[in-house]
């Protein structure tokens, strides 16, 4: 059997519900990528060019520091990595997550919430940062049986 965990980062709830709704259907472990200093909603601002995710969303290099240690990937196999998509793309603090924690050799499955883009072009990003991991499709869960998704990995 295999082990798995969970690691998602959530800006209003609605990735970590999706994220829960995984880590019930594969009996998988939690891990909030959590940024250290939380955002705030004129962080969030998208319409603010100065906001704070705008001009981490403008800089590739940026990584926020992370609010919690990463996680001790050694003794799990497959990684679901779930994250909003925020100008087509998935958040700096996911990359910061995927970067640091040690996802060589593992299986990992990207999902993501959004409004209305797609997952494509996180995907391409996530798999430039981390080559060595064996990743599967990932997908945009809204209003998807997130469970029943995931249980459809053969975990």
């Amino acid at each position: 059997m295999r082990k798995v965990l969970v690691a998602y980062f959530s800006a209003s709830g609605t990735t970590e519900r999706v994220a829960r709704d995984i880590a019930r259907a594969t009996g998988g472990d939690l891990y909030e990528i959590a940024p250290q200093e939380p955002y705030t909603a004129a962080d969030l601002d998208w319409r603010n060019p100065q906001s704070r995710t705008s001009l981490e969303h403008a800089d590739d290099a940026c990584r926020p520091a992370l609010a919690v240690e990463l996680p001790d990937t050694a003794g799990y196999d497959t990684v679901f990595v779930g994250f909003p998509i925020w100008w087509y793309v998935e958040p700096r603090i996911v990359d910061t997550f995927v970067e640091g924690a040690d996802l060589a050799n593992k299986v990992v499955i990207p999902f993501a919430t959004s409004g209305g883009s797609g997952i494509g072009r996180a995907e391409e990003r996530l798999h430039g940062l981390c080559p060595g991991s064996a990743w599967r499709p990932g997908k945009l869960l809204n209003g998807v049986d997130a469970g029943a998704w995931a249980d459809g990995f053969a975990l």
